[in-house]
């Protein structure tokens, strides 16, 4: 089995819906074991309440976790044109990991959400892969082959660097059906590839 993880942050639900739709299209591979974690919250309880933060009852994920995957999906909102803090302390605290190369050569991708078109959505995307790297990762994005990305007929999310949606500056957008799509073919784009990974290391193994 393939075994993929979509790990995410979500403080309105947003990134929480298009996590669900990257775990569908990874699920959607056969052979494949999908996961769906969460990171810390960092967010007093207090702060949660008045700023109007979802309550979510997903698994919360260790950074320990993360060697036991063949792919890794990350999902975060945007801040000021970067990660959420909380992703970015759980990155931080897998420095042990990064020590060990226990990530050298696995899949890792990112999935963002932003409050408007311009609002930092894929300098998002594009800074939370440098972290990526670091661990050594093989950054899949979202391909053109993915053609819902190049209509304009609406505001969508989502670039050739990863899915994404647009919340608005009050959070009161869904993802769309695109957006969505788009998450689901991120989803099984990293899960076929990180099966094809796991095949040619079990075959040279083998040799």
């Amino acid at each position: 089995m393939t075994r993929i993880l979509v790990l995410y942050y979500s403080s309105y639900g947003h990134v929480r819906t298009m996590a669900e739709a990257e775990a569908d299209g990874a699920h959607s591979v056969p052979g494949t074991q999908v996961d769906i974690r969460r990171v810390p919250e960092t967010v007093p309880e207090a702060v949660r309440q008045s700023a109007g933060f979802i309550d979510d009852d997903t698994p919360i994920a260790a950074p320990a976790d993360l060697e036991n995957y063949d792919g890794i999906i990350f999902g975060t909102p945007t801040r000021f044109g970067m990660m959420a803090g909380q992703m970015k302390q759980f990155l931080d605290q897998a420095g042990g990991l990064w020590a060990r190369n226990a990530l050298v050569g696995k899949v890792g991708a990112v999935f963002a959400s932003t409050g408007s078109q311009h609002g930092g959505h894929e300098a998002t995307l594009l800074s939370t892969h440098i972290p990526l790297m670091h661990f050594g990762l093989l950054i899949a994005g979202l391909p053109y082959s993915f053609a819902g990305q190049t209509g304009a007929e609406g505001i969508i999310g989502g670039a050739p660097y990863g899915a994404g949606t647009i919340a608005g500056a009050d959070g009161s957008l869904l993802p769309t059906g695109t957006d969505l799509d788009g998450a689901r073919f991120q989803g099984a784009h990293v899960a076929r590839i990180a099966a094809r990974l796991a095949a040619t290391s079990d075959q040279a193994q083998a040799a």
